[in-house]
């Protein structure tokens, strides 16, 4: 709420305090003559149109026990309490929030309309020419302090703006029709069409406003606010308008007891507003008003429900029977009414708990109806879409959001309502096959509302439900990112096939052309001395013949680039084995010459006697990756042990190992010297053929273990040489 400077404030403060004391005083003041008036002049005979009864006979009243003194009193006693309630509500405002612009306006509004609502300053200020006015006055007062405090509430500002515009000719007709009293400018003497339009007009804007505030500008606190004072004031509205029906009827008017009855609930019901208003404006969050709007508008519909029946039964049954006033029907009417009235009760709270808190009472309907949705063709996003629209609805939240747990981190898949409207937020695990598949996050319906029992169970449910739909989700996802990644792998394969081919294309055109090139004008040069110069000639063959050798060795060299030729002559078994002898071969020469006292390393492989065929590109990479790794093993690791171990899983699966008892992950780490790009090679190569690569340290402490998982499929020339075999 809006607050006043400090002088200012005080200013105010103490203009609405005068002017509240002047109103109760004058209230007060006209007790005593009210009393008179009720007393000697309005309950026996016709006295005023404002008299809060029709006059009466004292021997209506002797039946009830009472005298025209006991019946004026108990008119006075009604009234005046209704009003100090007002002006209770008044001073407790003012306690809590005299420095509020709202609190002033709420203090005097309530003081005025608890002063005017009822008859009492009207009748007792008629005797007196110069107070006979001031009714009219603070009445004028009360309507245009009460409509401006529900502009202006809670943030203290006309929202939308325009509707000062609507406001201030309401208050200068309020004005004017004061200053004209007894012309045509005076509201009283206007037509009660022309009135009621004047007056709807101004509580449509309010509405509007109300409505307006709540919806595009008002916080969660503020809301809560609003509904509060909505609250009250439609609940003395339309309490007032049933009960004020009542009046017209003559087993009423004949009966001085019911008015008095009628008179007091009447009171009682308007004075729910200072009750509510003193909630939004103090204590907005001691209770939450949801609950109470449930059973209010329960047990209002219940009664009315109840009491058409009654009345409908006895009409209906009084006409079959021709009878009147007859105690069987009305034992057959009460009769019907009392076995309605429990499945009467229970439709109703399910209507009202669908309205405000959702479907929580039939969750079956609820999970065929998202049924009968993902029965038609969705894709993936419309589908979680679906689920979190069907949680909104079932459960009236504001916000519902389904965040998906994909590659160890969670994300948010959908989400359904208005992220500006989200309170409390609630997260729930959703689960499928003992895994959490994600995260169903919701939004309380209001600021520090908590979940039924009800609401969980039904939440239990459609996450139960949740679970299937997002693991199919997760499934469908899954293949997609599968596409992805071959779609991508394929890229890769066919740029890294283009880039080969480029890289032999520049060795064949600026090397072994040019060297050809050369030979041929090497062997022309030698066909001229062949018969002038036998000597020069001799010379040239010679030199040709070591050109063509190193020519020969270059090519051999860019064969072996491509496809170790060991791999066609002894296999991947026999090429490690020829590997390992030249390792130990250069280790033992590297030994006589540099250090005679070195460790020997020792080279062990373990495999299986035959392999079963291995497409090309696997046999190529499992050797690189072996000789890659013992060339780290043999520069880096200063092992004394190393056993390599190549064997088949799953006759589908080929699995290396490379271990040995050396320094360990640290030095293996770095980068190789030579022979290729080292461990990076070696991911590389067993993630083309979409395998897993481990670098682990032995659990002794010492030494490290290179162990690759390669997939492959066995080739058709297996089978083809099985069939010719038999």
């Amino acid at each position: 709420m809006k607050k006043i400077a400090t002088r200012s404030g005080l200013i105010a403060q103490v203009t609405a305090a005068a002017l509240c004391a002047l109103m109760i005083v004058f209230y007060m003041n006209n007790i005593p003559s009210y009393y008179e008036t009720l007393r000697m002049d309005c309950t026996l005979k016709p006295c005023s149109a404002l008299a809060p009864a029709p006059p009466t006979s004292l021997e209506a009243l002797s039946v009830y026990h009472l005298t025209p003194d006991t019946y004026s009193l108990w008119f006075v006693i009604i009234e005046c309490t209704f009003s100090f309630l007002f002006y209770l509500a008044a001073f407790l405002i003012f306690l809590k929030s005299k420095r509020d612009l709202l609190g002033l306006l709420a203090m005097i509004a309530l003081v005025a309309y608890g002063t005017t609502f009822t008859s009492l300053v009207y009748i007792g200020s008629e005797d007196s020419p110069f107070l006979e006015k001031v009714p009219e006055a603070v009445a004028g007062i009360g309507r245009m302090t009460f409509f401006l405090f529900l502009l202006l509430f809670p943030k203290g500002r006309f929202v939308p703006r325009w509707t000062v515009l609507v406001f201030i000719p309401f208050c200068i007709v309020q004005i004017i029709s004061f200053l004209s009293a007894g012309t045509a400018f005076d509201l009283l003497n206007w037509s009660n069409t022309g009135r009621l339009l004047y007056y709807l007009t101004m509580m449509g804007v309010t509405i509007f406003s109300q409505v307006f505030r709540y919806r595009k500008v008002s916080s969660s606190i503020e809301k809560q606010q609003t509904k509060w004072v909505v609250y009250g004031a439609v609940i003395s509205l339309l309490g007032s308008v049933i009960i004020s029906g009542f009046f017209v009827y003559p087993v009423f008017a004949d009966n001085p007891i019911s008015y008095i009855y009628l008179s007091a609930l009447l009171y009682m019901v308007v004075a729910i507003i200072p009750l509510t208003l003193v909630l939004a404006i103090l204590r907005h969050r001691l209770w939450e008003i949801d609950p109470l709007v449930n059973r209010t508008i329960l047990y209002g519909a219940l009664t009315l429900t109840i009491i058409l029946i009654y009345a409908g039964s006895v009409m209906y049954l009084g006409g079959l029977f021709k009878t009147k006033d007859n105690f069987v029907i009305s034992m057959i009417s009460t009769g019907v009414v009392a076995v309605l009235f429990s499945p009467l009760k229970e439709r109703l709270q399910r209507i009202v708990n669908r309205l405000m808190k959702g479907r929580h009472d039939d969750p079956y309907t609820v999970l065929k109806e998202l049924g009968d949705h993902l029965v038609q063709p969705l894709s993936q996003e419309e589908v979680l879409k679906e689920v979190a629209g069907t949680i909104k609805g079932a459960l009236r939240l504001p916000f519902v959001g389904i965040f998906v747990r994909v590659k160890d981190e969670e994300k948010m898949a959908v989400a359904a309502g208005n992220t500006e409207a989200i309170f409390d937020v609630h997260s729930f695990p959703i689960i499928h096959g003992g895994e959490e598949l994600g995260t169903l996050m919701v939004s309380s319906r209001s600021q520090d509302e908590t979940f039924s029992q009800e609401d969980l169970r039904l939440m239990d449910v459609l996450l139960r439900q949740s679970g299937v739909i997002l693991q199919n989700v997760k499934m469908t996802w899954g293949m997609q990112l599968l596409a992805n990644d071959l779609q991508e792998s394929r890229e890769k394969l066919v740029l890294a096939r283009e880039e080969e081919r480029l890289q032999i294309r520049r060795n064949l055109h600026d090397d072994l052309a040019p060297r050809l090139l050369s030979l041929s004008f090497n062997v022309a040069a030698a066909e001229q001395y062949v018969k002038k110069q036998p000597d020069k000639a001799v010379e040239l063959l010679g030199e040709l013949r070591s050109v063509i050798r190193t020519t020969v060795n270059e090519i051999r060299t860019m064969v072996h680039d491509l496809r170790p030729p060991t791999l066609d002559e002894f296999g991947l078994i026999g090429s490690i084995e020829t590997r390992i002898n030249e390792i130990r071969k250069t280790m033992g020469t590297n030994k006589t010459q540099e250090n005679e006292e070195a460790a020997v390393l020792k080279i062990a492989l373990e495999a299986p006697e035959q392999l079963p065929v291995l497409p090309a590109a696997v046999e190529v990479a499992a050797y690189r990756i072996i000789t890659e790794a013992l060339v780290n093993v043999v520069k880096h690791a200063q092992a004394t042990e190393c056993v390599v171990r190549i064997s088949v899983h799953s006759e589908s699966e080929l699995q290396i190992e490379v271990s040995d008892n050396g320094l360990g992950l640290p030095i293996l780490l770095k980068p190789s010297i030579s022979g290729g790009i080292g461990l990076k090679s070696i991911r590389e190569r067993t993630a083309e053929l979409g395998g897993q690569c481990f670098f682990e340290k032995l659990e002794r402490g010492s030494g490290t273990r290179v162990r690759a998982i390669v997939p492959f499929l066995q080739r058709e020339e297996k089978v083809n040489e099985g069939s010719l075999n038999r």
